[in-house]
């Protein structure tokens, strides 16, 4: 029997400072309880991590044949991924730098 099933949103043009505070409202939560908080949220980022959520709740019915309903979040982490450094030109010739950061999402679901 699968224990867990997760699935990695690479690359999400966010800090992730900014996803963790997000993900970590639904962790633990049931399938249903989860979307609607996802749903609620006026965040930029709560649409992507939604839309990893509805991936990994995809790939649990289809390949596993494992009832929406019965799905709880496990486990919701946040990795930091590469930075785009640029540069801000400031006065009398000085240069402050700018970084663009990026993050990886992980969601994990297991059946009740």
């Amino acid at each position: 029997m699968i224990s867990e099933i997760s699935i990695t949103a690479k690359y999400l043009r966010i800090s992730p400072s900014k996803v963790q505070k997000v993900a970590s409202l639904i962790q633990g939560k049931s399938y249903k309880d989860a979307v609607q908080t996802l749903e609620s949220l006026p965040s930029k980022i709560s649409y992507k991590v939604w839309k990893v959520l509805k991936e990994v709740t995809a790939n649990a019915t289809h390949n596993y044949f494992l009832v929406k309903e019965n799905l709880i979040i496990s486990k919701v982490y946040v990795n930091r991924g590469p930075i785009l450094k640029r540069i801000q030109p400031r006065a009398k010739g000085k240069a402050y730098r700018i970084e663009k950061k990026f993050s990886h999402l992980t969601i994990s679901v297991k059946s009740v």
